[in-house]
């Protein structure tokens, strides 16, 4: 089964993440799909810009805890995307959770419905949004964040765009998307890949800055005792040990 659909439509290419049995997850074989896909939309003229979405009911679950990425692998796919020199617009109409919301925030622009949902749950797995600092921390509210990050609640639509995670909290998806990619198809290609590195400038240096560091930060949590015990309570249904 292919795990991203691509199709097309005046200029607009639409990658969707097609894998709803695992409620999209960022397994090493969907990473590298995406990353292949969005290298094809690179390199095709007739691509004005991107929209990434997806089937199902989750848009992004995070990690696949049982075929999990390479973490440079991801990390490569959130800055293709910052980097990538046409503009890659979210669209968003179920959940997001941990890693979900790191790729969901490489992205330039974001729509997300009324039934989206998001949460930040790697706290309460014994692990914590490392690499997806890189692009979310640069986006989010600096208060936001830090209740975001320690608590793992969910929030929803209007909260996220309040936040800045998301661009717009729309009730009707298309309706929001609509102004967007007409915006985006008026635009000239040199006029969008130059407008967006003057946007991205700040966030490609910090992933040349912090990357390598917050990789290794990733791998020696996933590595951890606390986060065994964790992941085995997420996959068991359970509360893990630590809960009081």
């Amino acid at each position: 089964m292919t795990l991203i659909e691509r199709t097309g439509e005046r200029g607009i290419a639409t990658l969707t993440l097609n894998s709803p049995a695992s409620r999209n997850a960022l397994s090493a074989a969907l990473v590298g799909e995406l990353r292949d896909a969005l290298a094809d939309c690179a390199a095709d003229d007739t691509v004005r810009a991107v929209v990434l979405t997806h089937t199902g009911s989750t848009f992004c679950a995070g990690a696949d805890l049982t075929a999990p990425p390479d973490p440079e692998a991801f990390v490569g796919l959130m800055r293709e995307i910052v980097a990538l020199p046409k503009p890659v617009v979210a669209r968003v109409t179920g959940h997001v959770r941990a890693g979900g919301l790191g790729l969901l925030a490489a992205c330039d622009i974001a729509v997300a419905g009324e039934g989206s949902s998001f949460a930040l749950t790697e706290s309460r797995l014994g692990l914590a949004p490392a690499v997806i600092s890189l692009t979310l921390l640069p986006r989010v509210d600096r208060t936001a964040a830090n209740r975001y990050y320690l608590t793992g609640e969910r929030f929803d639509a209007a909260e996220a765009a309040r936040i800045g995670l998301v661009t717009v909290a729309a009730e009707d998806v298309e309706k929001g998307l609509a102004p967007v990619l007409d915006g985006l198809r008026r635009a000239s290609p040199q006029g969008l890949a130059a407008s967006k590195e003057l946007v991205t400038a700040t966030v490609l240096r910090s992933f040349d800055q912090y990357a390598e560091d917050l990789i290794a930060r990733s791998a020696a949590l996933f590595a951890s005792d606390e986060a065994r015990e964790g992941m085995t309570a997420f996959l068991e249904r359970r509360d893990p040990a630590w809960v009081r």
